[in-house]
């Protein structure tokens, strides 16, 4: 091949130790949050509004910025807490919510520097709110369940995982960092 050709076609480039470590933790922390939305209230109480399976859904479409694999990715959050969530819920409900999350995430992160901790901040809030809402009205016009929807708590709780997503971003960010080295 001449060098122009080497410029050209891709090198296929190995996956190092580091990068599967990143899948396997990011697999790990993804299942644990999903687990502990339904246990953690029953062990710490008043912790129902965290959504931990949620920020990661967000973290992932805005690092990844790959709208097919956030969506992929809320896919199979949303359908693992389906599977957890009671059981006169249907399976497929959180799926949705959170593919149309995932998806939404890597949308914003290919038009804005999604690297600033407050535009992450107001992106949790404003995907917290998304969710919420959607969810609500996929209950009301799917199932026709008269659930109510109450945007003070709504808000009140946005805001609470919006904070709780600055920490755990940054957590995410020095793994992705130590596994980039």
């Amino acid at each position: 091949m001449t060098e122009t050709a080497h410029q050209v076609l891709p090198r296929p480039t190995r996956e190092s130790w580091f990068s599967r470590f990143q899948v396997v933790a990011l697999a790990a922390l993804t299942l644990l949050s999903i687990i502990g939305k339904f246990y953690l209230p029953r062990l710490v109480p008043n912790t129902e509004w965290l959504e931990l399976p949620l920020l990661l859904t967000v973290y992932f479409g805005l690092m990844r910025r790959s709208q097919v694999a956030s969506l992929f990715f809320g896919a199979f959050v949303g359908l693992a807490e389906d599977s957890l969530s009671p059981a006169n819920l249907p399976i497929g409900m959180y799926g949705i919510t959170k593919t149309l999350v995932g998806y939404f995430a890597a949308s914003v992160s290919l038009r804005f520097n999604v690297e600033n901790s407050v535009i992450r901040m107001v992106l949790c809030f404003f995907f917290y709110f998304f969710h919420a809402f959607f969810y609500w009205i996929m209950r009301r016009a799917l199932l026709g369940q008269l659930v109510p929807f109450d945007p003070q708590e709504t808000f009140v709780y946005g805001a609470l995982n919006a904070l709780v997503s600055i920490p755990l971003f940054i957590i995410l960010d020095k793994m992705k960092l130590a596994g980039a080295h």
